[in-house]
């Protein structure tokens, strides 16, 4: 059994019976190792409530005992924010799966924070509406860890991050108290916004179970094209271009280099090029629009004729089926997989503002390239809200270790040219333990005084996720 004490081990295992919690070390080996493999935990016991009553009085009964906890949804992180050391526990809300209620008069969904993503896309889906949170993991990632690190994804050029489609809350203390800030308001202005403290802070404040959340018009029309572009620069001129054109209907603005579209197409299986014409930057453009009655097709045909014209882009290809739609998005979403077939690869998943995105890729791909002769980089991401994932591929002359001991260094360069260029070096994976260090040197004193009396507030005895973000 777990080096934990007994007394803990028997309170825990009355409340929440054999299925409630775990010591297997098969089961706690899946749950230990981070997604990316970088962060291996040492957790020698995992809970799986099955109720906000529960999670309560397991985390009452693990304070009693001065043992910390360590929130964990699908495990689907990539900063480490999810894995314990041997003397914490882990709780995990798998079980808690519910969508508790799709409500088609009010357009919102109230579900558990252990719902699946995709699940409850499917569940709008049923009634004619949209739950726009969309990403790579959306079938395993849980809801309330998409909450908890303020999940970005594919349509926030739309529909926002996380945090914009929430309404309510409720959420489980470091004491065990819970707070029931579950509601379908849409104006609330009674005091301080609970909600945002606790979307974002990686359960470091509380333990989300529940999530009341926006949902919207289900689009009657969809149009999608890839598009050969010369520049970053040229890029953005077309998000601004095909915004105004088309009547803000963008609902997904998508940029890779050529490296990171040759990789998925020779390394996945079934994806097929979309142009002929050979071009340093793709971009992968979507209009949504739920109004019955618009020709979105024509629009996109309009918008990249005119595109064509004034130079911002050379050739384009417009999906004329769900089956072309979906090769272009596969090739999209395959990148970081593909990567992974070119060997070691160093990952930066920042923003900047959206016109200073050809800056960021300009000046980092010089300034990895100066410090690491060889280096293939592979920008790619949400150019449409300024979120690059800035990755970079070992040279092909270098031993993988040996790159991958740069990691540190050139994490430094690239977060250096986004703090100058008034960005941020976490867009949407959270802090973690990977950038908590990181954190403290690029924000202000005034900012990191600010999180650390939060903190100290609300978990004074620092029991959740303890070493992760502050």
């Amino acid at each position: 059994m777990p080096s934990l004490p007994d007394a803990a081990i028997n309170d825990l295992t009355d409340l929440l019976g054999p299925k409630g919690l775990c010591s297997d070390q098969d089961v706690l080996r899946q749950h230990n190792l981070e997604a990316r493999g970088k962060f291996e935990g040492q957790a020698e016991l995992i809970l799986f409530p099955a109720s906000t009553e529960e999670v309560a009085k397991a985390v009452g009964i693990l304070a009693q005992h001065n043992i910390a906890i360590v929130p964990q949804g699908g495990n689907t992180g990539r900063s480490g924010g999810a894995v314990a050391d041997q003397k914490q526990v882990l709780l995990n809300l798998k079980r808690m799966n519910r969508i508790i209620e799709i409500d088609p008069r009010d357009f919102t969904a109230t579900v558990e924070a252990g719902a699946i993503l995709q699940s409850i896309q499917n569940a709008a889906y049923e009634h004619e509406l949209l739950f726009p949170l969309s990403l790579g993991a959306e079938g395993s990632c849980q809801i309330g860890g998409n909450l908890a690190t303020n999940a970005g994804g594919l349509n926030v050029i739309r529909y926002g991050n996380a945090r914009d489609l929430v309404l309510g809350l409720e959420v489980v203390l470091p004491d065990g108290s819970i707070w029931n800030g579950l509601s379908k308001l849409r104006k609330d202005n009674t005091g301080y916004d609970l909600r945002n403290l606790f979307i974002g802070s990686e359960g470091t404040l509380g333990i989300i179970t529940k999530a009341t959340l926006k949902l919207f018009a289900q689009p009657n029309h969809i149009a999608t094209a890839w598009v050969a572009v010369p520049s970053p620069e040229c890029a953005i001129d077309l998000l601004a271009l095909s915004r105004r054109h088309s009547g803000d209907t963008v609902s997904a603005f998508e940029l890779l280099s050529n490296f990171a579209h040759d990789l998925s197409v020779t390394y996945l299986a079934d994806l097929t090029p979309p142009l002929e014409t050979k071009t340093d930057w793709h971009v992968l453009i979507e209009l949504a629009s739920s109004r019955p009655d618009d020709d979105l097709q024509g629009l996109l045909v309009d918008l990249l004729g005119k595109a064509v014209e004034i130079g911002l882009a050379s050739d384009a290809a417009i999906a004329q089926s769900d089956t072309q739609r979906k090769n272009l998005w596969a090739i999209r979403e395959g990148v970081p997989h593909a990567q992974g077939f070119e060997g070691g690869s160093i990952k930066h998943d920042v923003s900047v503002p959206v016109s200073r995105v050809s800056d960021l890729i300009e000046r980092g791909i010089d300034a990895a390239q100066a410090l690491i002769p060889g280096i293939r980089p592979c920008p790619f991401g949400h150019v449409g809200d300024g979120n690059i994932h800035f990755n970079f591929s070992q040279p092909l002359d270098m031993e993988k270790q040996d790159y991958l001991a740069h990691w540190q260094s050139l994490n430094t360069v690239i977060h250096d040219i986004v703090a100058d260029l008034g960005g941020s070096i976490s867009a949407e994976h959270g802090i973690g333990q990977l950038k908590r260090d990181e954190l403290a040197h690029y924000a202000s004193d005034e900012k990191m005084k600010l999180l650390r009396a939060i903190k100290a507030a609300i978990d004074p005895d620092n029991r959740l996720n303890p070493g992760k973000v502050v």
